[in-house]
């Protein structure tokens, strides 16, 4: 990449896709195993999206060859917070952050569905449950390990630019370009994308002890490229990563080019 690096990322480049995923994993089964002897575990932040896909694709062929008796103590003790929901979508809707993360995650594993903690996508009452939402969060002791992915624009989660680094988990409004980047999703209709999500605030993220921020593919090479070159902008949502001491960059070759 090009230009000054202003970035302290830890950054991590694989050829492709699929070794990515399999050198993320590789460490994050690591660290899996050591919650296995951690008294007070603090919860696993996930995230959604194509990025995302093949990390959990590889974790759940990792878990399913673990010993019973270890994948057992490590489903006991589990406990993980998602980073963000749509509004108004039914829980089964194939769009559902939710629903990805049963069919990505909870299912092929035998998560406990209650220990997956996600956002209601249908709360009568989205702020009320905005609130709620970050005061289990606080309550479990906030995030371990986040993972990350970002969006065209630079955001994290639903925190769309500008972005505070104290806002917290709230009601937002989607962005036209984060609507349209996720076309596909809703049958290549705009009108079917939510225009409304549930995101945990970029304050809750960054009380995390340590980030992984996954990038992938040439389309994200630009915004990539924005963030390492940008000391830290709430115009850039995701340069506000550059501010917390232990932020790691995985990303493939697509993505790291000018």
């Amino acid at each position: 990449m090009n230009g000054k690096n202003f970035s302290p990322l830890k950054t991590i480049v694989k050829a492709d896709q699929a070794s990515l995923a399999q050198a993320f994993v590789d460490y994050f089964e690591e660290r899996l195993i050591l919650r296995l002897s951690e008294e007070n575990p603090k919860p696993i932040g996930f995230a959604t999206g194509r990025t995302m896909e093949p990390i959990y694709k590889e974790l759940v062929s990792r878990l399913k060859i673990w010993p019973k008796k270890k994948l057992d103590k490590l489903l006991e003790f589990w406990e993980s917070f998602n980073l963000d929901e749509y509004l108004g979508l039914s829980e089964e809707h194939s769009s559902s952050f939710r629903n990805y993360m049963y069919s990505n995650l909870v299912c092929p594993v035998g998560f406990d569905p209650n220990k997956i903690h996600i956002p209601d996508s249908k709360a009568f009452n989205p702020i009320k449950e905005a609130k709620l939402y970050a005061s289990k969060l606080f309550n479990a002791g906030d995030i371990g390990l986040q993972i990350l992915g970002f969006g065209l624009n630079g955001h994290i989660g639903f925190n769309e630019p500008p972005a505070s680094r104290e806002s917290t988990c709230r009601v937002v409004s989607l962005s036209l370009s984060t609507r349209l980047q996720n076309l596909d999703s809703f049958d290549n209709k705009l009108a079917n994308v939510p225009l409304k999500a549930i995101t945990l605030g970029m304050k809750e993220i960054l009380k995390a002890e340590e980030i992984h921020l996954i990038v992938t593919g040439s389309s994200k090479s630009e915004i990539l490229n924005k963030l390492l070159n940008d000391n830290s902008s709430n115009d850039l949502p995701a340069s506000l990563l550059n501010r917390h001491e232990r932020v790691f960059l995985w990303a493939d070759e697509a993505a790291f080019q000018n």
